[in-house]
């Protein structure tokens, strides 16, 4: 009986050993996974743009979202009533062009703001609507 005790003993040690070799492999197996994965949090696709208005700088880069000191943000699709009440007269409005034929009328905004210059093309997509960010340039 004693014989059978140990050898039941024995084999218990043995499987234990097995499955702690076999969960140590498993953990370090996810976790070289996750190490070589990297998440983007928020994807940003930048590139410059084909289509750029008149007067935009060479080199500007086309960005869907701004973010500026204190909170303030601007995204496509912004009307530009709401930036106006959003930015205040913080940043300042270099110049201003606009383009307008019979499909559309399209405003050029040129910016500063803490030294952070950039561009905002405003569009009406409706018939009399109020206009729209279209894009947003960075120098």
């Amino acid at each position: 009986m004693e014989t059978i005790r140990v050898r039941f003993g024995s084999f218990l040690e043995w499987l234990l050993a097995a499955a702690f070799v076999a969960g140590a492999a498993t953990l370090l197996s996810v976790g070289r996974t996750e190490i070589r994965k990297v998440r983007a949090i928020v994807p940003v696709i930048t590139g410059e743009a084909l289509d750029m208005p008149a007067g935009v700088p060479p080199r500007s880069v086309s960005v869907p979202m701004l973010l500026l000191g204190n909170g303030l943000e601007v995204r496509l699709g912004d009307r530009a009533s709401e930036i106006a009440a959003r930015l205040g007269d913080v940043p300042q409005l270099i110049s201003e062009s606009l383009d307008r034929n019979e499909v559309r009328e399209r405003v050029t905004r040129f910016y500063n703001y803490l030294d952070t210059q950039f561009v905002l093309v405003l569009e009406d997509f409706e018939r009399d609507a109020d206009l729209k960010v279209a894009a947003i340039y960075l120098r």
